[in-house]
């Protein structure tokens, strides 16, 4: 899997450079950014793919200096279970 990252996005991209899973998190106000979509292909759920792109984001997130926040219901359950502040 590679993963690249844009403005408020970053993808997945299977060996043949198909997209197979993203997650967005704008800036909805100065310094905070929302997590409001994660997805996964079908064909590649299961394989840790949505926590990965949930925890770049954060480390995304963080290193722009901002805050996290999510309302998207995986990212959501994510930093709930690992007490991201």
């Amino acid at each position: 899997m590679n993963f690249k990252t844009e403005k408020d996005r970053i993808i997945c991209l299977d060996e043949n450079n198909n997209k197979v899973g993203e997650v967005c998190f704008p800036e909805t106000e100065k310094g905070v950014y929302d997590i409001n979509h994660t997805f996964v292909d079908s064909s590649m759920q299961g394989k840790g793919i949505a926590a990965q792109l949930v925890a770049l984001a954060i480390e995304e997130i963080k290193r722009k200096g901002g805050k996290v926040t999510a309302s998207c219901s995986y990212a959501k359950k994510y930093i709930e279970k690992n007490g991201i502040k």
